[in-house]
């Protein structure tokens, strides 16, 4: 309904628009000429809007792009504010055809009991509602791995505005991905997003021939994890928020309505962005990597594939360019108070709830936070140990879990994780646990995805019980 209200296309049945031309005389044996140009023309724009139609691609391929928030829950507020900035940036002022821009967003921070400022999502460069406008095509149990792979694959989809991504070979494809993640997996609402699917599904997009070149930004934990191995010949570039064994950032809190408001990476590419329109064709992917990469402070920004060609293309090639004159809203500082600090993505769940608690005035309220708190604190600890358990029932030592390594074997890396989140915890519930979770997964390198997981097994029904 949200799709199809917010257009108007032009029907075979509306020529009003040719009632006022004076400047056409024709002749009888011109009018069935003409009339065939006519109907092939309202044909054409019938199911798109005419500034669609006016859109120049380059190299005369276009430009697609898909964005999407993985996570839902008030707490993770920023993902959506990101997502929401992303999209006004690449229609309203990039000029990509809002056809081309493909949203997956849960939707439940907008409208959230908890959100003071109902219908609103603050941007947290600007202060501004970045909600408003943005078409979202799938939305809360939409929001899956597997949609999120059938539309990268261009397949017809049957739920959400059934939007799918219909580019060609002579296509730019940007991808933004903005959530939680662990090493090799990435979050959605209620499931996961493993390395071993994303690689097939890449492969799948090369041999296609679904793109000329793609782009990737990703904002999660251990986010070059998912793109460490990347072959540098699909033409593909990936720009991740952190490395293969840190986590990413939150920054900007907002003590009003007691969220983090963006992630520092996203923001900074996206200030970056900003600060270069709207001259986009002068900024390579190159020099906004290397720019963005001095300004993170937090984590260490990584950028894989293709290094030669993309890597000295325009950003206007996957991000738009709007050729027309706009005027350029100003980027004055917002009338609010904000905190600048930033913390590891993983924490900021329980600095959430203590924050919340010490507003609390309502002696209900503040118990219920006081046993959340505290059973939070308790299974972090408790996660550690049963990692370490498992380390030591698999090898025999803890060597293997001093530090993340590369992943080798990713199938055998999604079967453990599978395990570990059906039966233990997921890391959508307990965001903590991703800062952990290498402990696990280096136990592929050297070992039977079998052993380990009937390990993971054991602990985890011993955890059930005990509880």
């Amino acid at each position: 309904k949200q799709w199809y209200q917010r257009r108007v296309p032009i029907t075979a049945g509306d020529t009003s628009f040719l009632a006022s031309s004076s400047v056409f005389e024709f002749k009888k044996n011109d009018m069935f000429r003409i009339a065939l140009v006519a109907a092939c023309f309202l044909l054409a724009v019938q199911s798109h809007p005419i500034e669609d139609l006016l859109q120049q691609p380059e190299e005369g391929g276009q430009i697609w792009a898909v964005i999407i928030a993985g996570s839902n829950n008030w707490y993770n507020y920023r993902h959506q504010s990101d997502v929401c900035h992303l999209y006004h940036l690449l229609t309203k002022k990039h000029g990509i055809p809002k056809k081309n821009v493909i949203t997956f967003m849960y939707n439940d921070i907008a409208f959230n009991e908890e959100n003071p400022h109902q219908g609103v999502i603050i941007n947290a460069l600007h202060g501004k509602d970045v909600y408003e406008g943005v078409m979202i095509d799938y939305m809360g149990i939409d929001v899956t791995p597997q949609n999120f792979l059938d539309v990268l694959l261009g397949k017809e989809m049957d739920v959400g505005s059934r939007k799918t991504l219909l580019s060609g070979p002579k296509d730019k494809v940007f991808v933004n991905f903005v959530d939680h993640g662990a090493p090799g997996v990435l979050g959605f609402p209620r499931d996961e997003l493993y390395l071993a699917d994303l690689t097939k599904v890449l492969d799948a997009m090369h041999s296609q021939q679904k793109y000329k070149q793609m782009l990737w930004y990703v904002e999660a934990c251990f986010s070059g994890s998912m793109f460490n191995t990347l072959d540098p010949n699909m033409n593909i570039t990936a720009h991740t928020a952190a490395n293969e064994s840190e986590s990413s950032w939150a920054c900007i809190w907002d003590d009003d309505i007691g969220v983090y408001l963006g992630d520092c990476w996203s923001l900074n590419w996206m200030n970056n962005t900003e600060q270069f329109f709207p001259n986009l064709v002068e900024e390579t992917v190159e020099q906004q990597y290397l720019a963005v990469k001095n300004m993170t402070f937090e984590s260490h920004t990584e950028i894989f594939g293709d290094l030669t060609l993309i890597y000295k293309e325009p950003i206007s090639f996957f991000m738009g360019h709007n050729r027309k004159k706009t005027e350029t809203e100003p980027l004055s500082p917002p009338a609010r108070i904000y905190s600048y600090q930033s913390i590891a993505t993983p924490d900021v769940m329980m600095y959430h709830l203590e924050r919340k608690r010490g507003r609390s005035n309502n002696k209900k309220e503040a118990d219920r936070l006081d046993q959340e708190i505290k059973y939070h604190t308790l299974t972090e600890g408790k996660v550690q140990e049963i990692l370490d358990q498992i380390s030591r029932q698999v090898t025999g030592s803890l060597a293997v879990s001093r530090y993340a390594q590369t992943i080798t074997d990713p199938e055998c890396n999604k079967g453990v994780l599978s395990a570990f989140f059906s039966q233990c915890y997921k890391m959508q519930t307990h965001p903590y646990i991703t800062k952990y979770l290498y402990r696990l997964t280096n136990l592929c390198n050297g070992n039977s995805v079998k052993k380990i997981v009937d390990v993971v097994l054991d602990n985890c029904n011993r955890l059930k019980m005990l509880s």
